[in-house]
């Protein structure tokens, strides 16, 4: 649990009492439920404990890569997430260091979008690279172009 959850409670009552209030809070950040008659609850939107999910099950096949007792940290990777293996040899070593950092870093920080956000675009990079778009001769304007609303 964040500090920023802890920071965050509502005693039940007032949940009955003023529930807008208290879910439009929850949809910020999660909020500690207190209880007196059982343990205490949290609230949270369903996209926060999705990204939590997520960032779990990442870090577990981040983590079995790792464990792997053949090849390199980028081989072993690859068998994990193997749309890395779009992605040149160099690209994968940055990768698969890069997604250990930022697994490190979520963790850390209780933030999965860290770690969500990297092997998005790791991902998305590879299947740029896949779709053959790394061959496309990109123009790059000197000065910029002003154009007019349509």
């Amino acid at each position: 649990m964040t500090t920023q959850t802890a920071d965050r409670r509502v005693q039940s009552s007032e949940l009955s009492r003023n529930s807008k209030s208290v879910f439009a809070a929850a949809e910020e950040a999660p909020i500690v439920v207190t209880r007196r008659d059982g343990e205490n609850l949290v609230l949270m939107s369903e996209r926060e404990a999705t990204e939590h999910r997520k960032m779990f099950e990442l870090a577990a096949q981040i983590i079995a890569a790792t464990t792997f007792d053949t090849g390199t940290l980028a081989e072993r990777m690859s068998d994990v997430f193997p749309w890395m293996l779009a992605l040149t040899p160099e690209a994968r070593e940055e990768c698969a260091d890069s997604l250990i950092d930022s697994a490190r870093a979520s963790f850390s920080t209780n933030q999965p979008t860290m770690l969500l956000i990297e092997v998005t675009s790791w991902f998305e990079t590879a299947t740029a690279r896949a779709a053959g778009l790394h061959n496309i001769d990109v123009a790059w304007l000197d000065e910029p172009l002003s154009v007019d609303y349509p």
